[in-house]
């Protein structure tokens, strides 16, 4: 026996997964020969690339972390007390384990579905319960992005509410932390707001201002009374947005009880690692009168068809689908993974220990100024919750050296010099930055009465800034603090969410596909995870490198000239690159090009992000195969050819089809002065095949959590980077504290450098392992499996479009329409579906009444048969309704889903069997998963929007409460 000792397991065939027979059996059914074939037949030749990926050799699992590792200890992991909105913590090991480590809770969706989402809904109603609670507002949303985003949506919001339309003034408080300053910056310039930067205590307040921003505590870590600030502004009609530490509001008078309007921050200090920036879940709670206003989602408690609690997002949380380009925010993808972390930190710790950790904090504070004094040194915050300053003045540098011996990071500005106190600081954290300050000063650690300052630490906190109200009051927050009911509280939650653990969730656009281990393994080292993301640039070198390779690989995948890594999601992505457009036309004199073409048939991210960029949209007909229509598009730019800025485009298209004419939609736009910025979603469709460049486009943005398997986490986080042609290079995100200039760069779009970067190392160990063969691949066999689903039914569901050959990309639309007729709808497909073991594909997007359906390359042949399985039973079903077989409203689709309970009660009173409900198919008993609630009730819900942990005693519903025109009582 020979044998091989050169052997190596590719990373692609773990990610791939239809193997060698399954392929051959997928093409037959296709009718195809070959799968060369059927990507001939697929993809436009005119636009398939010439040569291969040019990407390193794909490394093995094994092989990647131990060159991660090498790369890694590049960065240099010293104590941070930069603060500055990012500090280091204790991430409960439990919390740590069975929900950031564990794809049961990271490859969720998105909560659309709500009857398969219990456990993350309710998850996401403790985060917005607790954001409520220590800011005593009204109303909070189950998310941002980060903290100066939500600041910006803020600004936006109240500029959207202003009764003055001539009030263009925005007050910005000079100590907001500079990040959250740029980005107002970005966010104002397309809508004319004029950022007024000042001192609050100083500050004529004028009626021509709709708004006011100021910190709590303050950037350099001084504690305001901000209370009169807040009336003489509200007598002015001013309203007052507040950026809190949510730590400190355990000690610190919440600002909903002395004028705050909108309270927003980050949760980060809850138990979610700095990541060199993110990603961190950031809140945005206001008062009742504003719940029509919020950005992003929110969960609201609501009934199912059995009249028993349920929650689902409420109040058409997708508002940039329906309001497209009249949307306020472009807000998609949430932090929803990252909130569950933060909420379910202060379910763990309870009220009394979220009290005890700020109260550490603080003591720690207090007792390093107090110390700090006996040296000689003076303290400039009178009062103070975490931060201290110092004006060290020649000393600066003398101290900057002892901190770096000592592998600490303060923040310098000059010669002031903050250092901030966090969870995870100690006493002999204290004592060693005393030590060193002693010895700047000749002194040593036996001039100060360390021991005695340790045993009397008072409060700086004035009498009237001091929490009296009471928070995390609900039972929720006060039962599980032991590890073991923490263990099993997560789990019962879990149990509760369908999941890429117990099924495909085929969504049309949205891409859940594997999410490997080994690409998840190295986020939470330390190396990575306890980074800070304004450390010194000779501490980061392993970051860089990452960054960097990075960067090389996407621009090669895309074709472009350079990335921007900063866009920390999808939407956001789109934001940038229609700003650095927008940046682009202003260098070269061409301010007026302001006019947005945008097919009928884009995301609704698409027209809302324009609006955001301040650009006009001017909507380009489809033809009735879904294709951009040409004519209609020449006709437009050339109409507009002085004022055209862009045209938006997805390819594949939103319907999921190659459009033959892609080259010469983008040479209209170039000719006519304009951009073409191409929206990334589809990607999945293009790796390895054609690229953005190749077609014509400009700049793009691409999801990583589609395309380049970072996990979607219930909802987020999310990252969308952008790449872009040479020209529009210089135009490229800069960033107020690291200095990230391409010469012309617009201000910041994410309050980190490299926004979510922690998680940017997933996508790196996707690339690496994959190879330019193996991302090739999968977009080959993306195309093979839904190609495979098409043929298998077709013949069931009307296939709406399909490309020149009669195939479909990597996704396609099944045409629901026509079952409305005897009373079926599309949505009953959906919830059907979950009886049978499956999330719904995308339902009514981009065409009402209709499924659109990706199955993804990490997809095996038998799920896919088991989909499929599924689809064709349910289509007999609707056959059933039609002929009379099936009562039209008593029906298997009308009542799913079927819970459990429901089919397990004494009675029985449908003309179908338990079993048809339950087990439609032989295999579901096997795979069984049990929804756990019924059909919810979204007009109740928002009908009595209750968005925080009602009182258990409110858990069930009286009789009378659940009469509703939907389900009757």
């Amino acid at each position: 026996m020979k044998l091989n000792i050169d052997y190596q397991e590719k990373f692609q065939s773990r990610h791939i997964a239809p193997n060698e027979a399954d392929t051959a059996q997928m093409l037959k059914v296709a009718g195809a020969d070959s799968l060369d074939e059927l990507i001939s037949q697929t993809v436009p030749q005119k636009i398939r690339l010439k040569a291969p990926l040019n990407l390193p050799a794909a490394k093995s699992e094994f092989d990647y972390l131990n060159t991660l590792k090498q790369t890694a200890s590049k960065n240099k992991v010293f104590k941070s007390f930069i603060g500055q909105g990012y500090y280091d913590v204790i991430v409960p090991g439990v919390i740590q384990r069975n929900i950031l480590e564990n794809p049961g809770w990271y490859t969720q969706y998105t909560p659309y579905q709500a009857e398969i989402a219990q456990g993350r809904l309710q998850a996401l109603l403790n985060f917005q319960t607790m954001v409520i609670d220590l800011t005593g507002m009204e109303i909070a949303n189950a998310s941002l992005l980060d903290e100066g985003t939500a600041a910006a949506e803020a600004m936006f919001m109240q500029y959207s509410l202003r009764k003055n339309q001539g009030a263009n003034v925005y007050f910005v408080s000079e100590e907001l932390f500079p990040q959250t300053i740029d980005i107002l910056k970005t966010r104002a310039q397309p809508f004319g707001i004029e950022l007024l930067i000042g001192d609050h205590r100083s500050v004529e307040l004028t009626e021509n201002m709709f708004g006011a921003i100021v910190q709590y505590p303050a950037g350099n870590g001084a504690i305001y009374n901000y209370a009169g600030f807040a009336a003489a502004g509200h007598e002015k009609g001013i309203k007052l947005t507040v950026i809190a530490d949510i730590m400190s509001l355990a000690l610190l008078t919440p600002p909903g009880e002395w004028g705050a309007d909108v309270v927003v921050g980050s949760t980060q200090r809850f138990g979610v690692p700095m990541g060199f920036g993110g990603p961190h879940a950031a809140f945005f709670a206001t008062k009742e009168e504003y719940k029509r206003s919020i950005p992003g989602r929110i969960i609201g408690v609501t009934i199912d068809s059995a009249g028993d609690y349920a929650l689902r997002m409420a109040l058409q949380t997708r508002e940039q689908h329906i309001r497209r380009d009249k949307a306020t925010s472009n807000i998609c993808t949430a932090q929803a993974l990252l909130a569950i972390m933060a909420g379910m930190y202060a379910v763990y710790h309870g009220p009394k220990g979220v009290k005890l950790i700020a109260e550490r904090i603080h003591g720690l504070a207090i007792l390093l100024a107090d110390s700090l004094k006996q040296l000689g040194y003076e303290q400039l915050n009178e009062a103070y919750f975490d931060t201290l300053k110092f004006d060290l003045g020649a000393l600066t540098g003398s101290v900057h050296a002892e901190a770096i011996n000592n592998e600490m990071n303060f923040h310098y500005k000059g010669s002031e010099v903050t250092i901030a106190i966090d969870e995870t600081t100690s006493p002999e954290d204290i004592k060693t930055i005393v030590r060193f300050f002693a010895r700047v000063k000749g002194k040593t650690l036996n001039d100060v009465t360390f021991d005695e300052l340790k045993e009397n630490i008072q409060t700086v906190i004035p009498a009237e800034l001091q929490r009296q109200s009471a928070f995390l009051t609900h039972a929720l927050f006060n039962s599980h603090h032991s590890e073991h009911e923490m263990l099993r509280y997560i789990k019962s939650l879990e149990a509760k969410d369908l999941s890429l653990c117990h099924s495909m969730i085929a969504l049309g656009s949205c891409t859940m596909k594997l999410n490997a281990t080994t690409e998840m393994v190295p986020v939470t080292w330390a190396e990575f995870s306890k980074m800070h993301p304004f450390a010194p640039a000779d501490q980061v070198g392993g970051y860089m490198q990452v960054f960097d390779e990075l960067n090389n690989w996407l621009s090669e995948i895309t074709g472009f000239a350079a990335m921007s890594l900063q866009p920390n999601a999808g939407a956001q992505g789109e934001y940038t690159g229609l700003m650095v457009i927008r940046a682009y036309h202003n260098d070269r004199g061409d301010s007026h090009r302001n006019i947005a073409l945008i097919p009928s048939s884009a995301h609704g991210t698409n027209p809302a992000s324009a609006a955001m960029a301040g650009m006009k949209i001017v909507v380009v007909k489809c033809d009735e195969n879904g294709n951009i229509d040409v004519a209609d598009l020449k006709a437009k730019a050339e109409q507009y050819k002085n004022e055209l800025s862009c045209l938006m485009v997805t390819y594949p298209s939103t319907h999921g089809v190659f459009e033959e004419s892609i080259i010469e939609i983008c040479e209209i736009i170039h000719a006519n002065g304009g951009q073409v910025y191409m929206d990334g979603a589809n990607m999945n469709a293009q790796v390895g095949l054609t690229s953005p460049a190749t077609i014509g486009a400009d700049v793009c943005h691409l999801n990583l959590h589609k395309t380049f398997c970072i996990p979607h986490g219930g909802g987020g986080p999310g990252m969308g980077p952008i790449g872009v042609a040479k020209h529009l290079v210089p135009f490229l995100p800069g960033h107020a504290v690291v200095d990230i200039e391409r010469g012309k760069s617009i201000h910041a779009v994410s309050a980190a450098p490299w926004g979510s970067a922690s998680i940017l190392i997933i996508s790196h160990a996707y690339i690496a392992m994959m190879g330019g063969e193996g991302l090739t691949n999968a977009t080959r066999y993306a195309i093979l499996n839904a190609n495979y689903i098409k043929a298998r039914l077709e013949h069931h569901y009307p296939v709406l479009y399909t490309g020149a050959n009669g195939r479909c990309a990597h996704e396609m639309i099944l045409d629901c329409r026509a079952f409305k007729n005897f009373g079926v709808e599309v949505t009953d497909i959906a919830k059907r579906l979950m009886d049978y073991g499956f999330h719904a594909p995308t339902v009514s997007f981009p065409v009402a009444g209709t499924v659109m359906v990706e199955p993804t390359e990490s997809e095996p042949k038998h799920e896919l048969d088991r989909f499929c399985d599924a689809m064709i039973s349910i289509r007999h079903e609707i056959d059933n309704v039609e002929k009379g077989i099936f009562d039209k409203t008593d029906n298997p689709l009308k009542n799913a889903p079927h819970t459990a309970s429901v089919i397990t009660a004494n009675e029985w009173e449908h003309p179908y069997t338990r079993q048809k409900a339950a087990f439609p198919l032989p295999y579901v008993a096997a795979y069984k998963f049990w929804p756990s609630v019924g059909r919810v009730n979204d007009t109740y819900g928002d009908r009595t929007l209750i968005c925080s942990c009602p009182p258990l005693t409110e858990y069930e519903f009286e009789e009378s409460e659940i009469t509703t025109p939907e389900y009757g009582t």
